[in-house]
């Protein structure tokens, strides 16, 4: 499969085609994903600038209609596009097919969100003058998604952008141009102008500049590095652009003495490990109480002996493969450092083989940690668990805000009045009583505090105030 840039209604090729490599099988090549130079980016940001005064003034039931096409299309192909998801990123059969799902809902929430516009028509203060608000599209958006959630995140970012009448240049990562293919194919035969939704795939060190300086982008939402995010911050800033950053996180789940031990370690196991453990609301810190500590770590360890490591695609397994060498490498260094900081390794950390040639890895618990080592405080962004020793509830919830990051956080307890303070006390954006850290809706917002997120937050109802802008007209009868 061949997967070509689309640029103003038009699929095009590229000089440089790059593999698309199966992580659970690293001999098969799932596509060729087409580079596009930074010339293609400005002619897409073109097409978006060109399309915008038409598709900013159009019905609203149009725009409706195109999301809900979009979304239904994704839903009556969840199986398919979740077979590829799973072939690209490596995430399990089931929890692609999952990511498929969610967004297909995306979609057609964002659909009904076009028909509900947000404005106010108000008195003015002086006589014979009225004064309406309204809410108007923002411009061109350059949306830059990372490869872990290779659907759900454009879906999250795209949909309200076009529901709110922006127009978009769209740069996925490249480990996973299948996906956002498969998507841009999807709008494109939704019945949008052309102009309107833009593909282009490519590296950001080359295509980056493009897209966060050029001066017809409004607009710029990013997910991904810490480091890659705040560059742009600076290019944006420099710009005057508007923006919206999700860096990541450093989650902790606090687990209290009068936790049950079941619903509490099927929260670390599942926030910890599921998708490999590359959710940027991964539980990575575990904070115990003292009183349940042993039993509680005996029964995480247990509970992760038995998950089942291997291809992504086989009915049996828990856990894919990690998505590529660098990132397998990075695991296993942080499994060295975590061992020459004093945590103690208790179980996995190793590289696996299988039946195919594929970048498996054992989910990793450190016990002993002690908040100062780098296990503890970098996102390593795998399937390693640090937990740490709290010696009462005030211990407890300051080892959990003892981070540069804020994006989401859990409590385990079964005392409303525990629950309460933990949740008004952790400092992050989202806050998880008695189950994991990772596991969001798509109709609230998503966000953090701190370092893990900058501008308004997404998803749900807060999606609008990035993609619109208000506008206060003054009319004389």
């Amino acid at each position: 499969m061949r997967y070509e840039n689309l640029i103003d209604g038009q699929w095009i090729g590229a000089e440089r085609w790059a593999p698309n490599i199966n992580p659970s099988e690293t001999t098969e090549v799932v596509g060729y994903a087409a580079l596009a130079t930074p010339d293609m980016a400005e002619q897409a940001i073109a097409a978006a600038s060109s399309a915008f005064p038409m598709w900013s003034q159009s019905p609203v039931q149009q725009r409706a209609d195109v999301l809900e096409r979009v979304g239904l299309e994704i839903l009556a192909r969840k199986d398919e596009l979740g077979r590829l998801l799973a072939r690209e990123e490596g995430k399990t059969l089931r929890e692609a097919i999952g990511e498929v799902t969610r967004a297909g809902h995306i979609f057609k929430y964002y659909a009904q969100e076009a028909l509900r516009p947000h404005g106010q028509h108000l008195p003015s203060t002086r006589p014979g003058i009225e004064v309406e608000v309204t809410a108007e599209p923002v411009g061109v958006i350059s949306i830059i998604t990372p490869w872990n959630f290779p659907i759900a995140i454009p879906a999250w970012k795209i949909a309200p952008a076009l529901a709110f009448g922006n127009c978009v240049v769209f740069k996925p990562a490249e480990l996973v141009p299948g996906c956002a293919w498969a998507l841009a194919d999807i709008l494109s035969r939704s019945g949008l102008p052309h102009g309107v939704f833009n593909l282009v795939m490519g590296h950001g060190a080359e295509l980056g500049a493009t897209l966060t300086t050029d001066p017809r982008v409004t607009a710029i939402s990013f997910t991904g590095s810490e480091a890659t995010g705040r560059r742009i911050a600076v290019a944006a800033a420099a710009a005057g652009k508007r923006l919206q950053l999700e860096l990541g996180g450093k989650n902790p789940l606090v687990v209290l003495d009068d936790a049950a031990l079941d619903v509490a370690v099927d929260a670390a196991v599942q926030g910890a490990f599921y998708s490999t453990g590359q959710r940027c609301t991964a539980a990575s810190r575990i904070i115990v109480a003292d009183a349940i500590h042993d039993r509680f770590l005996s029964a995480f360890v247990a509970a992760t002996s038995q998950l089942r490591v291997g291809h992504a695609l086989e009915d049996r397994t828990d856990i894919g493969p990690v998505v590529d060498a660098v990132q397998l490498d990075k695991n296993l260094r942080y499994v060295s450092i975590g061992q020459v900081e004093g945590a103690r390794l208790v179980v996995g950390g190793e590289r696996l083989r299988t039946d195919t040639e594929g970048f498996f890895f054992s989910p990793a618990i450190f016990a002993d940690c002690h908040p100062d080592m780098r296990i503890a405080r970098d996102e390593i962004f795998g399937p390693i668990a640090a937990v740490l020793r709290a010696r009462d509830d005030d211990h407890a919830l300051a080892l959990a805000n003892d981070s540069s990051f804020g994006l989401s956080a859990g409590v385990c307890t079964q005392s409303l009045a525990r629950a309460t303070r933990f949740r008004r006390g952790l400092q992050a954006g989202m806050v998880m009583v008695n189950a994991p850290t990772a596991g969001v809706d798509y109709h609230v917002p998503f966000g953090g505090t701190k370092g893990s997120s900058s501008g308004p937050h997404e998803q749900g109802w807060a999606a609008r105030e990035f993609f619109t802008t208000s506008k206060t007209a003054y009319i004389r009868a």
